[in-house]
C-alpha cells in the first residue's frame, strides 16, 4: 500500500510514498501529512475469524491488510514488546463500568499510558529500519504528557536513532514530567519549554519543515523524523486496539458480532479518535464516536458548530493535561478523507493563518454522521471520578471525561466502550482531591493514599521515579529549540 498527502503534492515530493518512507519522514507537501491511498475493507468475516484471536494474532492480520513495505519477522518482533505488558496474553482489558458502559485499559504497558499501544513497536521497527538503511536518525517528539515517557522509552539505547523531546514546564504531572527528566540514556535528550503543548507542537512542525534545520542536521550525517501521531507510524497500531476492544464485547457476551456500538475517545491531538475512525471505515460496526474534552473543548466547538476557533483562545491548564491541546494535528487526516486534499489544504492555511475556519453547511453534516462531541470541566470530572470509585472503580482525569460524553451524547442505548488512555498513578493528587477533598497533597504520599484505600498496590516502576536522579533538567524559551537540539546531536 502507498500513502498520499493530505495537502496535496507540490511537485517536488512524490506523489505516493511507500509506508517505510513515510514514517521516516512524516511530512508531506504544503506541511501536510501522510494518509494511506486506501483503507483495507475488513469487514464481518475478518471479525468472525478472529473471535478466538490473542492481541498479537489480530495485530499482525490488521497490519498485513495494509500490505507495509516491513518484513513479517519486524513486525513480528515489533509485536513481541506487548510481551513485556502486565498480562502478555491480554496486553488491553476491557472491563464493565456500567450495565452498557464498558473501559478499554489501554495503560498496562511500561510507561502507563496508551501511548505504549503504538510506540512501543513502532520504536522498534523505525530503528531497524534506520539500520537496514545505514542512517541515522533524529526523533522529534513534542508531548502533553504521555507521548514523552513511551518515545523515550521505546528508543532508549536502540541504534542509529537519537530522540528530542520537549514538553511544556509545569504542564505535565509530577509523575509524567519525572519519567522523562530522570532518564539517562546517552541517545535521548528532554527540554522543558517556557509555554504550553500547542507552543512545544507548533516547534517541532517548524523544525520538521525546515530545510535549514535538516540541512543542518545532514551535515552530522542526521535525517529527521517523528515520534508524534502526525507520523502514521503511530496510527497503523491505534486502529487495533479499537477493533480488540469490539471483540473482547462478544467474547464477553456484551453484544453479538455485528452489533453497533459507540466509541467514546477523550481527545487531544485526535490520533486515539482517528485510529476509532479508520476502524469504523474498515467495517467495525460503530454507531458513532464521541469525542469527550476538557475546558480546552475545541474539538466540541468544531464538531457541534463547525468552527475551529483559535482567535480569543489560549491554552486552559486543567487536571486533565494530556488534553490541553487547541491544535489538534490529527483532525486534518480526518477532514482529508471527507472533503479532499485541496479543500483540506485551504482550512488548514486558515487555521495556520487566521487562527480560523469554517465548514460549509454539508460538510459539518458529513462530520456529525461521524461524531458528537461534549466537554467536561474539573468540577465534573472529579465527580465522575468519586461516583465510579465508589462503584468499585479506579479511574484517571482523562478517562473521566468520558463518562461526561457517555451521559450526553448518546443518541441510542447501545453498548459503549470507553478509553482509559493513562493508570491513575500518574495523576493521583488529582484523584485524591476527588475522593477526599484533599488538596496539595504531592504525588508520593497522594500515591499511597489511593492505593490504601483502593486496596491496590503503586506499580513498581511509578514508586522508582521518585528515587531517581534529575538527568534532563534543561527548560529553555521556545527561540532557543533549534540551538539545544543541533548541540545535542
Amino acid at each position: 500500500m502507498h500513502f498520499i498527502e493530505t495537502r496535496g503534492n507540490d511537485g517536488r515530493r512524490p506523489a505516493r510514498v511507500a509506508f517505510s518512507e513515510a514514517i521516516l519522514n512524516p511530512m508531506s507537501s504544503f506541511g501536510g501529512i501522510y494518509v494511506p491511498e486506501r483503507l483495507p475493507q475488513l469487514g464481518l468475516e475478518f471479525l468472525r475469524a478472529h473471535l478466538d484471536s490473542d492481541y498479537k494474532t489480530l495485530a499482525r492480520d490488521v497490519l498485513a491488510a495494509f500490505e507495509l513495505d516491513v518484513d513479517a519477522a519486524l513486525i513480528d518482533e515489533a509485536l513481541g514488546l506487548y510481551d513485556g505488558f502486565d498480562d502478555p496474553s491480554n496486553p488491553v482489558p476491557v472491563v464493565r463500568v456500567r450495565d452498557d458502559l464498558y473501559v478499554s485499559e489501554l495503560y498496562h504497558g511500561p510507561t502507563r499510558a496508551f501511548k505504549d499501544m503504538a510506540l512501543q513497536p513502532f520504536g522498534a521497527i523505525l530503528s531497524a529500519l534506520a539500520q537496514r538503511r545505514g542512517e541515522h536518525y533524529l526523533i522529534m517528539a513534542a508531548t502533553s504528557g504521555d507521548t514523552g515517557p513511551a518515545t523515550l522509552e521505546t528508543f532508549k539505547n536502540r541504534p542509529n536513532v537519537k530522540v528530542a523531546c520537549l514538553y511544556p514546564d509545569g504542564g505535565t504531572s509530577d509523575v509524567q514530567r519525572l519519567q522523562m527528566v530522570t532518564e539517562d540514556a546517552a541517545n535521548l535528550k528532554v527540554i522543558g519549554i517556557h509555554g504550553d503543548f500547542d507552543d512545544a507542537q507548533s516547534a517541532l512542525k517548524n523544525l520538521l519543515g525546515s530545510d535549514t534545520f535538516r540541512a543542518r542536521l545532514k551535515e552530522k550525517h542526521t535525517l529527521l523524523s517523528a515520534a508524534n501521531s502526525v507520523n502514521f507510524g503511530r496510527i497503523v497500531f491505534q486502529q487495533i486496539y479499537h477493533i480488540h476492544s469490539y471483540l473482547e464485547l462478544v467474547r464477553q457476551g456484551a453484544i453479538a458480532l455485528g452489533d453497533k456500538v459507540y466509541l467514546d475517545v477523550p481527545s487531544g491531538n485526535f490520533g486515539n479518535a482517528l485510529g476509532g475512525y479508520y476502524a469504523m471505515r474498515m467495517g467495525l460496526p460503530v454507531e458513532k464516536i464521541l469525542i469527550a474534552s476538557n475546558r480546552n473543548n475545541v474539538l466540541t466547538e468544531l464538531i457541534r458548530n463547525g468552527r475551529y476557533d483559535l482567535r480569543s483562545r489560549g491554552v486552559i491548564p486543567t487536571s486533565s493535561p494530556a488534553m490541553d491541546i487547541l491544535k489538534s494535528s490529527n483532525v486534518e487526516r480526518v477532514l482529508f478523507d471527507l472533503y479532499g486534499p485541496e479543500r483540506t489544504r485551504e482550512l488548514m492555511r486558515q487555521l495556520d493563518e487566521e487562527r480560523y475556519y469554517e465548514l460549509a453547511a454539508d460538510e459539518l453534516a458529513r462530520l456529525q454522521a461521524i461524531f458528537a462531541a461534549d466537554w467536561c470541566d474539573d468540577d465534573e470530572g472529579r465527580r465522575y471520578i468519586r461516583e465510579t470509585f465508589d462503584g468499585g472503580y479506579l479511574m484517571d482525569p482523562h478517562t473521566a471525561t468520558c463518562f461526561k460524553a457517555y451521559d450526553t451524547c448518546r443518541e441510542r442505548p447501545l453498548v459503549t466502550i470507553a478509553y482509559s488512555t493513562a493508570e491513575w498513578t500518574k495523576f493521583s493528587p488529582t484523584i485524591a482531591n476527588a475522593l477526599t477533598g484533599e488538596t496539595g497533597a504531592r504525588d508520593i504520599d497522594a500515591l499511597a493514599a489511593i492505593a490504601a484505600r483502593a486496596g491496590t498496590r503503586i506499580p513498581a516502576r511509578i514508586q522508582a521515579l521518585f528515587d531517581k536522579p534529575v538527568t534532563q533538567g534543561e527548560v529553555i524559551d521556545k527561540a532557543a529549540i533549534e540551538g539545544a537540539v543541533l548541540g545535542f546531536i
